[in-house]
């Protein structure tokens, strides 16, 4: 499966490969450029303060977010809570697939 099987876009759950959050899931809420993305989970890494990753260092999901997508159109932010909600399905979801 290759990186860039799925676009970076905004709503998409995300796995970290690098970094101190290794292995943990993300939602990307904002894109940089072509190489950095801005990524929360809503636990540790809190809406109010995005980490910036380089796209290399993630394995997108097949999962796109549309509660996530139309509350940044809507209102620019998305809460805590829908985004661990989010994370928390769609690892659910994956672990359903092998499972």
């Amino acid at each position: 499966m290759s990186a860039l099987e799925y676009m970076p876009e905004i709503g998409r759950v995300v796995k970290v490969l690098r970094g101190k959050d290794e292995g943990s899931y993300a939602v990307i809420i904002g894109t940089v450029d072509e190489r950095f993305v801005l990524i929360v989970d809503g636990d540790k890494r809190r809406f109010d303060q995005p980490k910036k990753k380089n796209v290399l260092h993630l394995q997108m999901q097949p999962v796109v977010s549309h509660e996530v997508t139309d509350s940044m159109r809507e209102t620019g932010r998305v809460t805590n809570a829908k985004l661990r909600f989010v994370i928390q399905k769609a690892v659910q979801g994956k672990e359903n697939d092998f499972g």
